[in-house]
């Protein structure tokens, strides 16, 4: 309503609840031909709305992110992809207004500083995220089963009473996780997976 006012065409691309894919969004945004998509980062049941940023971008298009997402790894992403700005729920609704300005008017919307150091923060939790993933590839096959549970929320004795074995077994396993991991306890461990979004083995 509030783009309308200002003079805008502005036009709603509904998620659908039960059909679509990410692509049949990527489409009805094209077919649209915008100038600039206001975009959130979580598109429900679609996930992680960041796969189309880089399309858009390619089309022409003036990506603009809106997030909740405090991650500001993640708004590093969203720029190295091709997102003119990023810009937090919790701002007034009068700085997504000026960004819109701003892009109409051909102006920058991002300075220098603010786009190097997003850029800097995303680099530095993609190498995070690669040695961490380095590390749960020295896991055994044993070992990362016993991780996976760990990450289902199961305890060392529900552990050992589902593989028939003893506790002792699972905490030498446990253990060699944990060193493999460079990590000193389990819930670090299970913190480590989570961030890389590591998936577990079939059960």
């Amino acid at each position: 309503m509030v783009f309308t006012l200002e003079g805008y065409d502005v036009r709603r691309v509904a998620i659908p609840e039960d059909s679509g894919s990410m692509a049949s969004i990527l489409s009805a945004i094209l077919a649209a031909r915008p100038r600039i998509v206001l975009l959130d980062l979580d598109l429900g049941r679609l996930g992680d709305a960041t796969r189309l940023i880089g399309p858009l971008a390619r089309g022409g298009v003036n990506v603009v992110v809106v997030t909740a997402s405090p991650d500001k790894g993640r708004w590093g992403e969203c720029l190295r992809l091709g997102a003119r700005k990023v810009l937090s729920k919790s701002r007034p609704l009068s700085d997504i207004l000026s960004t819109v300005r701003r892009l109409v008017q051909g102006l920058p919307v991002t300075d220098v500083a603010e786009r190097e150091e997003l850029l800097r923060v995303w680099h530095e939790e993609r190498s995070d995220k690669q040695l961490a993933r380095q590390r749960l590839d020295r896991l055994t096959q044993r070992e990362r089963e016993v991780l996976a549970m760990l990450v289902r929320g199961k305890a060392v004795r529900d552990i050992a009473a589902d593989k028939v074995v003893s506790e002792a077994t699972v905490r030498t396993q446990v253990k060699s996780i944990l060193a493999k991991l460079e990590v000193s306890s389990q819930l670090a461990a299970v913190g480590l997976a989570h961030h890389v979004g590591w998936v577990p083995p079939p059960r």
